[in-house]
């Protein structure tokens, strides 16, 4: 499915409270990713979350690895931590740093207990010689559930 397919299709079939969670967290967790590449040119994943009454927070997660975990193992145990808590959030976003076909990207999986899970790729650039970065096209694609099992 296309880019637009994909943004076309869960806007037509999600409530506009899961639209708002969605963007909302989006528009959230990217500003806090660029200003961590900005100082530090890297970051271990984080997350974020919607509340039952509509406050976004974000998250951190200690895999209990030591000083530098894995970022895998970083992202295990955001995403168990997000499960746990399932009952009391409506949405999720687990942020990554990764690097898609030899290019820097920020990997934002969304999530909502409406059953919408996307990923956001949004490429970026460092600046030369400054300490900032310039974010490139966004793509969306559909994404796997990690915190609402299709069950729920």
């Amino acid at each position: 499915m296309a880019d637009s397919d994909v943004v076309t299709y869960w806007r037509a079939s999600a409530s506009q409270t899961a639209q708002d969670d969605l963007d909302g967290l989006l528009n959230f967790v990217l500003p806090v990713a660029e200003e961590l590449l900005g100082k530090h040119a890297e970051f271990y994943p984080f997350g974020a979350a919607v509340s039952s009454d509509g406050e976004a927070s974000l998250a951190g997660a200690d895999p209990g690895l030591g000083e530098h975990p894995a970022s895998d193992a970083v992202l295990a145990a955001l995403y168990q931590g997000a499960r746990m808590s399932s009952t009391s959030v409506r949405a999720a976003a687990f942020v990554v740093d990764v690097i898609v076909e030899g290019s820097d990207a920020v990997r934002v999986e969304l999530e909502h207990r409406e059953g919408i899970a996307l990923v956001v790729l949004a490429p970026y650039k460092r600046r030369r010689f400054k300490r900032a970065v310039t974010f490139g096209q966004m793509s969306v694609s559909s994404g796997d559930p990690r915190v609402w099992a299709a069950s729920d």
